[in-house]
């Protein structure tokens, strides 16, 4: 059976802790790294949810895309605020299970977690949007550019966007002609305006990410192409879980592991309701109807 050093290594070979962003905090959080591992849990998120599942599952590590501690912390006491970090930590170590956090290493890698939100909406990859120059075959770097098979509209892009990955209570937003025609796609898992100079540079129909801001928006659109889909943070980063899963489920047949792999499907996005406007831009708001809810969890399949 491996250790959990032993399952460190072979992802660190598939997310090499060097691609990340100097800012960034990955790599092991918590746990011996000479206890053994036989069932791994991946998920976005490193919340309490998430921890109360590892334990329930009996993971004895926890592989997370966003890190717990991004900006450094004197204390993992379970109190004030951001207490309930702490409280992840001491369920984690009380419970013998280790946390691993791939966060924008996973994102350059090859494959990264923009492939994997390309695959989730059936597009095929022709390269990245921004090249890592220290890759020579030219495959690693953030976000990528993809085509599709067969030419859709812009309305009927962002429904098969929309049927591709998780839903969320709010959803997918939309800018540009329904009705124009997209053959070329750029994707970037998480947070994507601050790539438009690249995206523009690419000369795409359509750009799909996530948390795109009222002015990068606004100004990308008046500039012209591309269009742009805004789904939901989490929802696309979701999709690099069952990648990074099946990574690991190579790997662990190939050495003989025997690791017993899992994804969770528990929904983290923040936002768990969404109420349409109802009334025209200008007038007064009628009374607001109540938020459609969001479940937080579902039990088989991507979460929906």
């Amino acid at each position: 059976m491996p250790t959990v050093s032993d399952v460190l290594a072979a992802l660190d070979a598939l997310w090499p802790p060097e691609l990340a962003e100097s800012w960034d905090a990955v790599g092991l959080v918590c746990g011996d790294p000479a206890a053994e591992v036989s069932r791994v849990l991946f998920a976005v998120d490193p919340v309490p949810e998430v921890a109360d599942e590892a334990v329930r599952l009996g993971a004895d590590l926890l592989v997370t895309h966003h890190p717990l501690y991004l900006r450094g912390t004197t204390t993992v006491a379970p109190l004030g605020p951001a207490g309930f970090k702490g409280r992840v930590v001491h369920e984690l170590i009380r419970n013998d299970v280790a946390l691993l956090v791939a966060h924008t290493n996973a994102d350059r890698a090859d494959p990264g977690v923009s492939d994997a939100l390309a695959a989730a909406v059936d597009l095929r990859v022709t390269g990245p949007l921004v090249p890592d120059p220290s890759d020579p075959a030219g495959r690693r770097g953030l976000g990528r550019v993809c085509e599709l098979d067969a030419p859709l509209t812009l309305a009927e892009f962002a429904a098969r966007a929309a049927h591709g990955l998780p839903a969320t209570a709010a959803g997918l937003r939309v800018a540009g002609d329904p009705d124009a025609e997209v053959r070329t796609v750029a994707v970037c898992g998480g947070s994507g305006d601050s790539l438009f100079d690249e995206v523009r540079a690419a000369g795409v129909d359509v750009f799909l990410t996530a948390d795109l801001r009222h002015h990068p928006a606004s100004e990308a659109r008046l500039a012209g192409r591309p269009a742009l889909v805004d789904a939901a943070h989490w929802a696309t980063e979701w999709p690099w879980c069952e990648q990074a899963a099946g990574q690991l489920d190579e790997i662990s047949d190939r050495h003989g592991w025997a690791l017993r792999t899992h994804v969770s499907r528990t929904v983290t996005d923040p936002w768990t309701g969404h109420a349409p406007s109802t009334s025209p831009a200008g007038e007064p708001a009628a009374p607001a109807a109540a938020a459609t809810p969001s479940s937080r969890s579902t039990s088989s399949g991507a979460p929906r």
